[in-house]
């Protein structure tokens, strides 16, 4: 099966879960990229460190490359094209897993776009408990930095921290612990699912589109 892989701390949490059954083997990844930007849509995160990701966890990626301000259309027809690129790479898969965690309307959307294209889709994290979910990740070894903050929701300052407890602690009431609602997104460079963690460096915050707070996260030397 393939994995949508964002980047963040989710997809990489999937990774590791479906690696611990025997009933499913994950062969690739399929991961958004913004062209011109070359940055992992939503996460922001740069393409030389989703392939830093990619080797780290010893899988391949397929990019499914969209225009800035693409719409729904747009990205159904990139993602219907990098999913004909993995069955050309690996004949007979048919069947794509998600990190969702509790969002009803997005999971059905993506269910009716995979029924659409002939793949079945997987959900192996929906509708956890996202408080001990995001626990679990911490002590299961997932590192991750916030990358992007959603800044109608979430003061600007959380961005570039780091994933853990005590940014759990500090979250505001109402704020999911996992950003299930967008409220945050994060960048994983160490964790059970990699066979080496990524040696990152935090740059400078800039706010985009006048609302979303990115750090700029890049590989070290």
């Amino acid at each position: 099966m393939l994995l949508s892989w964002s980047g963040g701390k989710d997809a990489a949490w999937t990774l590791h879960r479906l690696r611990q059954r025997d009933d499913v083997e994950v062969v690739g990844l399929v991961t958004t990229i913004t062209a011109g930007d070359e940055r992992v849509s939503m996460q922001g995160i740069r393409v030389e460190v989703l392939h830093a990701q990619a080797r780290a966890a010893g899988l391949e990626v397929i990019e499914a490359r969209i225009p800035a301000g693409v719409d729904n259309a747009g990205y159904e027809v990139a993602f219907a094209d990098a999913l004909l690129r993995a069955q050309v790479r690996w004949p007979g898969v048919s069947t794509i897993a998600f990190g969702d965690l509790l969002l009803a309307d997005i999971r059905a959307w993506r269910e009716a776009l995979c029924a659409r294209l002939g793949w079945r889709p997987l959900f192996p994290l929906f509708d956890a408990d996202t408080g001990a979910l995001a626990r679990a990740m911490q002590a299961g070894g997932l590192r991750a930095i916030v990358c992007c903050v959603d800044t109608r929701q979430l003061d600007p300052a959380f961005a570039g921290r780091d994933f853990d407890a005590a940014l759990l602690a500090a979250l505001p009431a109402g704020i999911d612990p996992c950003g299930e609602h967008g409220e945050f997104h994060t960048c994983v460079h160490a964790g059970p699912m990699f066979a080496q963690p990524l040696g990152l460096v935090r740059g400078r915050t800039v706010l985009r589109d006048a609302r979303f707070a990115y750090t700029d996260v890049s590989l070290r030397g």
